[in-house]
This record gives structure tokens, C-alpha cells and sequence, in this order.
């Protein structure tokens, strides 16, 4: 496990290589000047150079990604074109709202779409296994930012339930902190929710006639203990798999939702820094969304062990 562990850390190295090489370079071969958007509309030719030098646009794109990324690996991202702040420190005020997004969502992703998979599966060919494949369905069909005003609409502007946008910090209390997370959570977890269901109903369906289940239910057990007992536990790797995906992607796909909500997190910043052709803060964020999934990847293959004995590095 250690040896496998220690080449899987190293295996991120030139994974994290080729995502800055790659990012670098679509930034800076795509149209747009960040010197121009800093300089404004009535900007001279030579105020935009002038800026294009102190911002060290000028030098050659070798020596750009050579100092670039020597002080990335000694910590150093940079300075935010556009914000005028070191990019660490942006990142890390924006770094909550988006943790708390996503664990929020994924809580309850996992609460609901797990349950809803094993009894689909229970309850294969019934009204009820219908029911929820009929919603997954309408879950994978419709974008997230209309469920996103949708909910708004109902709850925040009909209802005057909850806040239509923003974000308070947990140190300010629990419950305005779980106020504010609770519509963005549910517009963001209904896709995950209809992903994360239907596998669970699929792979519960692959065990529930295996030869241990019968036994089971010999033994006189439950419905409820040969469903989690055995059923879901030995369904539970392709199922944890793709909860661990969802949970990267929620990380690094939460740009709409938190516009739509105007949650100061990620996203929000990933927005405002493409808008702004902001090179240091893309980067920065950027690199961390890869290295977030690769530790995920890495945290799934190791659950693996832990859920089937059977399977050993």
C-alpha cells in the first residue's frame, strides 16, 4: 500500500506538469490582451505597452513560464492582474464558500440519491422504480442555473423563505451559514442526485440476485438488512467511484451556481478573472481544480480497499 501510494503522489507530478504547460499557453495564445483591459477604452498605444512591461507580457513565453513556474512550486502564484492582490490570498478568502458549497451539496446528494437508487432497484418495475427514474431523468435534462432561478423564484421571492443570493461565513453562526447554502446546494445537487441514483440502482440490481442474498433472506433476515447489510455494501464501489467524481466536479464546477447566487467563492473568481484575461489568478485556480481531482481519484482508489478486502495494491 505505501509503494503504491508513494507512485501514485509521484504520478501527480507530471499530470500537474502538463495542466500548467497546457493552461499557460491557452491563455496566452488566445485573443485578448490583459494590458488593454486594464488600461481602459481610451488608452493610448503607448500606456498599453507601458503596462504590458511592468506586468512582464513583454518577454518571451519561455522565460514567462520559466519564472512563472519556479515561483509556483516555492509557493509563490503571483500577483492578480485585476485585483491588485497576491493570487494565495485570493484564493484562500474564496476558498470557504466553495468548500462549503460543495461538502453541502454532496451531503446532500448522497443522502437522497443513495436511498432513492436502493429502493428504485427494491421496487424494480413498479410505480415507485418509475417515479424516481422519471425524475433522474428530468434531473439530467434540465441546466442547473434554471433550477437555480426556478428556486429563487419559488422560495426566495414568492415565499420570502430564504436569501436570494450571497453567502455568511460559518464563523458568523450556523444557521445563517446553512441559510444562505441551502437553494444554491439543491440547484447544484438535482444532476448529481440523478447520476449518483441511477448507479446505485443499477449496481444494487447486479447483487440483489446473487446466491448471498438469497441466503440471506433464508437466514430470515430483513428486506432492510439484506438490502444495507449486504446489498449496498457490496454494490458500494462503483457507487462510492462515482460519488467521488461528483464531488471533484462539484469542486471545480460550481462557476454557475455561484454566479447565479452570487457566491463569493471559486467560481465566482474563476468568472471574474477570464472576464478580466487575469493570467496569474486562472492559473492559480486553475492548477488547484487538477490537483483537487487527482487527490480525489487517489482518496477513491483507496477507499476501494477498505470497502472489498478482496482488492489490494
Amino acid at each position: 500500500m505505501g509503494l503504491y501510494l508513494l507512485k501514485r503522489l509521484l504520478a501527480t507530478i507530471p499530470v500537474m506538469l502538463f495542466v500548467a504547460v497546457f493552461i499557460f499557453l491557452l491563455l496566452r495564445l488566445t485573443p485578448g490582451d490583459p494590458a488593454a483591459m486594464l488600461a481602459g477604452d481610451y488608452a493610448t498605444d503607448a500606456q498599453i505597452e507601458e503596462i504590458r512591461q511592468k506586468l512582464g507580457l513583454t518577454e518571451p513565453l519561455l522565460k514567462q513560464f520559466i519564472i512563472w513556474f519556479f515561483n509556483t512550486i516555492q509557493g509563490d502564484l503571483g500577483e492578480s492582474f485585476y485585483f491588485k492582490k497576491q493570487v494565495t490570498d485570493l484564493i484562500a478568502a474564496r476558498l470557504e464558500p466553495t468548500l462549503s458549497l460543495s461538502i453541502v451539496t454532496i451531503l446532500l446528494t448522497v443522502s437522497i440519491a443513495v436511498p432513492m437508487g436502493v429502493i428504485a432497484a427494491y421496487r424494480q418495475g413498479s410505480w415507485t422504480d418509475r417515479l424516481l427514474m422519471g425524475f433522474s431523468a428530468l434531473g439530467f435534462s434540465v441546466p442547473v442555473f434554471v433550477i437555480g432561478f426556478a428556486l429563487v423564484y419559488v422560495f426566495a421571492i414568492k415565499l420570502d423563505w430564504l436569501p436570494v443570493q450571497g453567502y455568511k461565513r460559518i464563523s458568523g453562526g450556523l444557521l445563517p451559514w446553512i441559510t444562505y447554502l441551502i437553494l444554491p446546494s439543491l440547484a447544484l445537487s438535482v444532476i448529481f442526485i440523478a447520476f449518483i441514483a441511477r448507479m446505485t440502482r443499477t449496481s444494487v440490481l447486479e447483487v440483489l440476485g446473487e446466491d448471498y442474498i438469497r441466503t440471506a433472506r433464508a437466514k430470515g433476515q430483513t428486506e432492510s438488512k439484506v438490502l444495507v447489510r449486504h446489498a449496498l455494501r457490496n454494490a458500494a464501489v462503483p457507487i462510492v467511484t462515482v460519488i467521488g467524481f461528483a464531488f471533484a466536479i462539484l469542486i471545480g464546477g460550481v462557476v454557475v451556481t455561484e454566479s447565479v447566487f452570487n457566491i463569493p467563492g471559486l467560481g465566482l473568481l474563476t468568472v471574474e478573472a477570464v472576464l478580466n484575461r487575469d493570467f496569474p489568478a486562472i492559473q492559480a485556480v486553475v492548477l488547484l481544480f487538477s490537483l483537487v481531482y487527482v487527490l480525489i481519484n487517489l482518496v477513491i482508489d483507496l477507499t476501494y480497499t477498505l470497502l472489498d478486502p478482496r482488492i489490494r495494491y
